[in-house]
């Protein structure tokens, strides 16, 4: 059993995943979660059992950070292959726009999502999606937006739902929903919103196979410095599991 700091990998190639996922959407039964599992969200789930939760039942979990794959390197584990959201979503994109798979995207902030879904359905040449801001306070979402969201999902039957309200929330948000949503393949993409629709650039390719975007991203973005702190946090609890300290 492989696990980094009480969650249970799923060793995946990055081949593997993008099978799974095309193999779910032939036979879209029951609920299926893709999770991205990188040092923030390691951190995170050490004080929210039910965040934690939804990253280990996920049926897809993506290495999604090179501090995980680091923290396998000194815990002996394969961990699969660094795989991010954002290069997901956008595979999966694509693949809706081959397939002509109908697509959902929630949340970004105003107008966001509504904006990426018409530039894919211009690339398309048809309407296979549909964007809506959805809630606008996540942390304390009013009944009508939510009844508005699933409205929507039982209209248009989605293959692809995408979720962008920041971790935990996006993923806490279709785990507590995991029982309106099934059939549907379910991502939380965090920031990923930003990036396809050309607000936020992203880091060069050859900073990205480094697995180095995060210095990318808070050189542009000094605000997420709060957020980066947790990656020596996490590495140091990887270190606390390996040598089994309390």
């Amino acid at each position: 059993m492989k696990k980094i700091l009480k969650i249970e990998l799923k060793d995946a190639s990055k081949k593997y995943t993008l099978e799974k996922i095309e193999k779910f959407t032939f036979d879209p039964k029951g609920f299926f979660h893709i999770v991205s599992l990188n040092p923030e969200n390691f951190v995170i789930a050490q004080r929210n059992s039910n965040f934690r939760k939804a990253l280990q039942d996920a049926q897809i979990q993506l290495i999604d950070g090179f501090g995980v794959v680091l923290a396998g390197m000194l815990l002996g584990l394969k961990v699969g292959e660094r795989m991010t959201g954002t290069d997901l979503m956008e595979k999966l994109m694509d693949l809706a726009i081959r397939k002509r798979l109908t697509v959902v995207l929630i949340g970004g902030g105003p107008k966001l999502a509504e904006y990426i879904a018409n530039c894919y359905n211009q690339k398309a040449g048809e309407s296979l999606f549909f964007g809506l801001e959805g809630i606008k306070n996540i942390k304390n979402p009013k009944k009508e937006e939510v009844e508005e969201i699933m409205a929507i999902i039982r209209d248009r039957r989605p293959y692809f739902l995408f979720v962008s309200f920041g971790s935990p929330a996006q993923e806490l948000w279709i785990w507590k929903n995991r029982h309106k949503l099934k059939g549907i393949a379910c991502m939380g993409v965090g920031g990923a919103f930003d990036f396809l629709a050309g607000r936020v650039r992203r880091a060069p390719k050859f900073v990205r196979s480094l697995g180095l975007e995060w210095t990318w991203r808070l050189i542009r973005q000094p605000w997420r410095l709060k957020r980066q702190l947790r990656i020596p946090y996490f590495l140091w609890l990887v270190l606390k599991q390996k040598f089994q300290i309390r």
